[in-house]
């Protein structure tokens, strides 16, 4: 297995897609208001040589406090609120007690709820580095090289704040060669995460033990049938692709089920394979259908790029489709990774934010000379 790639910081960015009212940290300005309120009361205060009717301002301090300051914060933004009241030098509407007294209580009312804010925050962070160490363990990152084969993967889940949807794939070695799987399972977001975790898990067992393709295609199959029998009224299905590839890299064995199949970048230009297609998986014919796989040779230098129905179903505001065949010769690198970036980009630029979990894979022989 070849190492891990590490994420950078803009691939972490386009991963996590809160905005700061979904639970990411507020952005800075949000943090500077209440001091900029502050400020700009007392400099407009003793600019004017009347006394100005905008004391009635001060009492939106320490509820903007509470949106990114802790108790200790918000109490210090309301004090500074109290205290500006008190200051005879801003004339601030020569405040009685009641004005005084609602301010108070204000703030005293605000740092009780920053204080249950911020240990909501901390719960909240808590589960979510959970939950994504849970989602990792079920697709974790992909390794830059397996074996004979070079390897690039790129995910965004439809749904947000998660980083496993209804999409999957995984590159293994094993006895019989690097088997490498892509697939969409029915439906996305976390509702098909079960469905995705028990279809890898069946993969990488037979990795070990299945000995051709074909046999790989019928025991995801199966996996999916018992599951549906054990959930009733379940209709569970995916579609697949799942490609073998030789001991050197050479040549690739593909059984595409219910699934479009790879394309092939070859000297700049981008050919579509065609394979026989197989049933969805999920019906129960796998294993009796007389279905076989194809056997495409590969050179140095050529590429599989796999895609799921999130790229090649996206569509723009006119119901244009995304036209990945036509714009993927011009958007192919050397380095895989960035072929799967540029594509992405260029996927958002056409269609805007994705609908559908977008699932890319680019595999490719490694340079002989680098084995």
């Amino acid at each position: 297995m070849g190492r891990v790639r590490a994420l950078s910081p803009r691939r972490e960015r386009d991963r996590d897609r809160r905005g700061w009212l979904r639970g990411a940290p507020p952005p800075p300005w949000v943090r500077v208001l209440p001091i900029v309120l502050i400020v700009g009361i007392g400099v407009a205060t003793l600019l004017s040589h009347d006394p100005l009717d905008i004391g009635f301002l001060l009492g939106a301090v320490p509820p903007l406090a509470v949106l990114s300051y802790g108790p200790l914060g918000t109490g210090l933004l309301g004090g500074a609120a109290v205290a500006l009241f008190n200051i005879p030098a801003f004339q601030l509407d020569r405040p009685g007690n009641t004005d005084l007294l609602t301010i108070c209580f204000v703030a005293m009312l605000s740092v009780f709820v920053s204080f249950v804010r911020r240990r909501r925050d901390v719960q909240l962070d808590t589960e979510r580095t959970i939950a994504e160490a849970a989602q990792r363990a079920i697709v974790p990152p992909l390794a830059e090289r397996v074996g004979p084969v070079r390897c690039a993967g790129l995910y965004r889940a439809a749904e947000r704040g998660t980083l496993v949807g209804g999409d999957f794939f995984d590159v293994r070695d094993g006895p019989h060669g690097v088997r490498a799987v892509m697939g969409d399972v029915q439906g996305h977001g976390l509702a098909a995460v079960a469905t995705v975790a028990s279809l890898l898990g069946a993969f990488r067992e037979a990795v070990l033990d299945a000995p051709d393709l074909e046999s790989v295609a019928g025991r995801l199959d199966r996996r999916l049938v018992v599951d549906a029998a054990q959930v009733r009224h379940a209709e569970l299905f995916a579609t697949a692709v799942l490609l073998e590839f030789s001991r050197d890299g050479a040549a690739v064995r593909l059984v595409a089920c219910g699934h479009p199949p790879p394309l092939l970048l070859r000297e700049g230009k981008v050919t579509e394979l065609g394979i026989e297609p197989w049933p969805p998986l999920g019906l129960g014919l796998a294993d009796a259908a007389a279905y076989e796989g194809c056997t495409v040779s590969l050179q140095p230098g050529e590429r599989l790029f796999l895609a799921s129905d999130g790229v090649w179903e996206a569509r723009d505001a006119m119901g244009a489709f995304y036209p990945l065949t036509d714009r993927l010769a011009d958007l192919a690198d050397e380095d895989l990774t960035v072929t799967a970036e540029r594509v992405w980009a260029d996927l958002v630029r056409h269609c805007g934010t994705a609908r559908d979990d977008v699932t890319m894979l680019v595999l490719a022989p490694a340079n002989p000379l680098s084995r």
